[in-house]
């Protein structure tokens, strides 16, 4: 429901990272050379929806195998935190692509992909 009614229509965003980035669910990139440096996460944000997102990704991997293991391979090279945040960019995948499919989840996955090209 909170998706729906902060997001409105997904087809205004071009592609899946887009559609994280209104989130606030990634940083910027700072790169001069071969120096790159990462941000913290962007204080531009639908601030709701990113707090909504970040608790569901805490839930998500008790009730998904998929999203269980996507968890413990990004705890495995970092940290808890980082491990949540790419579930919840994982949750934005999901509902871009079930919102394109008008609901249909099996159909999700591949217009998701789609949208990352």
């Amino acid at each position: 429901m909170t998706w729906a009614l902060e997001v409105g229509d997904v087809q205004r965003f071009s592609s899946i990272k887009k559609a994280i980035s209104y989130c606030g669910l990634c940083g910027a990139e700072n790169s001069s050379g071969s120096t790159v440096q990462r941000t913290p996460l962007s204080k531009q944000r639908n601030k709701h929806l990113q707090t909504t997102l970040i608790e569901a990704a805490k839930m998500a991997p008790r009730n998904s195998p998929e999203l269980a293991m996507l968890y413990d391979k990004e705890k495995q090279k970092s940290n808890a935190n980082r491990a949540t945040l790419a579930v919840a960019r994982k949750l934005v995948a999901y509902l871009i692509g079930v919102s394109a499919s008008g609901g249909l989840l099996l159909d999700s996955v591949s217009v998701a992909e789609q949208n990352t090209r």
